[in-house]
């Protein structure tokens, strides 16, 4: 007899991060870029660098030719306004979701319902891949940590969604990047939830996680130092002012 929780759950094997990561990998020089660009935004954060950081581009990429397209032409502004502005490419995968819809490029990359993440892992890797190949600084929402031993070498800053700022999964997530990562604030508008967010991520942790060959593991981290708040609004308002 078939038990009642087998019918409502169904298994499809992925990659391993460390076998996608081999299968799309990021050379010495690529990888170097990255690290040039985490330091850029870090050095803008701390006030070292007077340049204004925007991070511009697409609410959620479904379409990689068009993203293409807009990377080359946002790659030109940014060379024309470098002395002024760093300019960092929303390369947003995941959408996070109020109740239902499309999940994004990384979870349903055809936009049928029906959700392929083998399929959607490739493609968001190699379109971060042709994007960071171009001297972009890349940004991302991290919705699913595990989303982020796949793609997160790529990645030049991170943002934690308003949804999930509240999330002690994500915030012992944001303690072991290498990158800047900004909490949004709540949907409700208030920045309390914030706060405590960047003051967790800014400290060490210990947690359960799964290792870059798919085995569980204890992740211990040091706390990322470049955590900060990311002003979204809340109840219909701005409070970017």
């Amino acid at each position: 007899m078939r038990s009642a929780a087998a019918t409502h759950r169904q298994e499809t094997a992925l990659p391993t991060p460390s076998e996608l990561r081999q299968c799309l990998p990021v050379d010495e020089p690529l990888a170097r870029q990255v690290d040039r660009h985490r330091q850029a935004v870090r050095n803008v954060l701390h006030g070292s660098d007077d340049r204004t950081l925007i991070v511009v581009g697409p609410c959620s990429i479904h379409d990689e030719v068009a993203a293409l397209e807009y990377g080359e032409k946002l790659k030109a502004l940014a060379e024309e306004v470098s002395d002024r502005f760093l300019i960092v490419m929303r390369a947003y995968l995941e959408k996070p979701r109020t109740t239902v819809g499309w999940k994004g490029l990384l979870y349903d990359p055809e936009r049928t319902g029906t959700g392929d993440l083998n399929e959607g892992l490739l493609r968001s890797r190699r379109l971060l891949l042709n994007l960071a190949e171009m001297g972009l600084p890349l940004a991302t929402e991290a919705l699913s940590p595990f989303a982020m031993d796949y793609l997160g070498d790529l990645v030049s800053w991170t943002a934690i969604g308003a949804r999930t700022t509240e999330s002690q999964i994500h915030r012992e997530m944001v303690s072991g990047l290498p990158m800047p990562a900004g909490f949004k604030n709540g949907t409700d508008g208030g920045i309390s939830v914030a706060i405590n967010a960047m003051k967790s991520g800014a400290h060490p942790h210990h947690h359960l996680g799964v290792s870059s060959n798919g085995a569980p593991v204890m992740v211990s981290t040091r706390g990322n130092p470049d955590t900060h708040l990311v002003l979204r609004g809340g109840r219909g308002l701005t409070n970017y002012d």
